[in-house]
């Protein structure tokens, strides 16, 4: 069966970097596209980047400059870089995968994932 595993979480001071995984088993994951969502507390799970079965990517405004989402297909794992962080980006970041036949913009959309991680917890100290 199909699954996916985020790593790379942790505890870090603003202006910090952290680099997530989200490592799949059961599919070839370089056919999928991956989105990154981060769930803060007290608020809604939100869409924070993506990248499709076509390697384009997609940004929600609030990190577009800071964080970087990439495939490494040797590894059948997709990245989020995370650079400059802030107090603000604490929260579980969740990867999600989906099988091809959706728009980029598409992907912004929580509804439309197959395949859900179980999150890895970011935390910022200001």
């Amino acid at each position: 069966q199909v699954r996916l595993i985020e790593s790379g979480g942790g505890l870090v001071q603003t202006g910090e970097s952290l680099r997530l995984a989200c490592a799949a088993s059961g599919t070839t994951l370089s056919s999928y596209a991956v989105g990154w969502f981060r769930q803060a507390p007290g608020k809604e799970r939100e869409f924070a980047a993506a990248i499709s079965w076509t390697d384009t990517t997609d940004y929600e405004d609030f990190v577009k400059g800071r964080f970087t989402v990439s495939r490494d297909n040797a590894e059948n794992s997709v990245y989020l870089q995370m650079n400059s962080l802030k107090p603000e980006d604490t929260a579980i970041y969740y990867c999600a995968a989906v099988g091809p036949g959706f728009n980029t913009e598409q992907l912004t959309n929580n509804r439309i994932y197959d395949y859900w991680g179980q999150g890895t917890q970011v935390t910022v100290s200001s």
